[in-house]
């Protein structure tokens, strides 16, 4: 099998994607922004049960800068453009999002097509399809775009859309031979592999805390990280994926309230202080004065959301876990490697 490159390595998703390819037999070839990660990357595969050895090399690249982007690539059949900027806070400007998600993808996409890629996978989002539009009944599927000039989009929805409508531009106009296919995740869960995750993982780390004082009347769409990262490697090697993009979810979506029901469930006195109790939107609305992270969730708030996943599952064969198990195994690993306040590492 030949080498793929998996950008952003140290992250939630691209560590489980580096995974399951070496499982699968695949040389890979990962991008850090700085070479101090290499050891962090190879921890997280080890807590992941893989020693990854010589099938496993590093090369220094940043998404907003040209350098390494040609070595990054050389040789490789495929390329997981896995990496983007997420933060858990709003950014001082919108384009601190957007700059590096279009243009690092486009670096990539520049980089892969002069080397010869076959093809290329972009981790998108849901936040490109299913934002700035007024409720539904309908679920959003592959064919819905977020619309950027409907209320209350933030800054990283905006940079998720405007880097994969790039992308598409890019292929349209001048990407050759070069072939993409997207992946359109909701909120992923599951296990975490290090104390780098998902922005989405610090949900349930507060749940689990009890650092909330109640469950926002919240509804976004669950998939687990193990689920996702098969996804990305169905649509990079089957061919009827090529120009296609995919929403990965697990099921219909859920609300906060759900999501601490099922840890309170599932997991007993570990989950003892998570809150269960619904808090009025008018206190959302008031704390949002004072926490401009509350802020980001106002446009949100009793909005109810669905997507389908009945492409992925017709055209990739792909069969996701449960909502339910992606959340309760966000915790167990969380609680597993200590990275819970006031709480001793669990024992495996």
């Amino acid at each position: 099998m030949g080498t793929v490159l998996v950008t952003g390595g140290s992250g939630f998703i691209g560590s489980h994607c580096i995974l399951q390819l070496l499982a699968a037999g695949h040389r890979v070839r990962t991008t850090v922004r700085s070479p101090g990660r290499e050891g962090m990357v190879r921890a997280m595969l080890r807590q992941g049960g893989t020693e990854p050895g010589d099938r496993l090399s590093f090369v220094q690249a940043d998404l907003q800068r040209d350098a390494g982007w040609p070595e990054a690539v050389a040789g490789c059949d495929h390329v997981l453009h896995v990496a983007s900027p997420f933060p858990p806070d709003l950014p001082k400007h919108e384009d601190e999002l957007i700059v590096p998600a279009r243009e690092g993808a486009l670096r990539v996409l520049h980089a892969a097509r002069d080397a010869g890629v076959r093809r290329v996978v972009l981790t998108s989002s849901f936040a490109a399809v299913g934002y700035g539009h007024a409720p539904q009944p309908a679920p959003f599927d592959e064919t819905r775009w977020t619309d950027l000039d409907g209320e209350g989009v933030l800054p990283y929805v905006k940079s998720k859309t405007l880097a994969e409508r790039a992308a598409w531009d890019f292929i349209a106009r001048e990407g050759g031979a070069l072939e993409l296919a997207v992946v359109n995740p909701v909120g992923v869960f599951g296990p975490v592999l290090g104390p780098d995750y998902s922005t989405s993982i610090l949900l349930v780390q507060r749940l689990m805390d009890g650092a909330m004082p109640g469950c926002p009347q919240l509804c976004f769409g669950v998939v687990d990280v193990r689920d996702v990262a098969d996804l990305h490697l169905r649509a990079m090697t089957d061919p009827a994926a090529a120009g296609e993009r995919f929403l990965a979810v697990a099921g219909d979506f859920l609300w906060i309230r759900e999501i601490a029901t099922t840890l309170r469930q599932q997991l007993g006195a570990s989950a003892r202080k998570v809150p269960t109790r619904q808090l009025p939107n008018w206190l959302v609305r008031l704390a949002a004065l004072r926490d401009p992270a509350v802020r980001q969730i106002l446009p949100e708030l009793g909005m109810p959301k669905n997507a389908s996943s009945a492409k992925a599952r017709r055209v990739l064969g792909w069969s996701p876990r449960s909502p339910q198990e992606a959340v309760v195994a966000t915790a167990e690993s969380l609680l597993q490697l200590g990275l819970l306040k006031g709480g001793a590492k669990a024992r495996a």
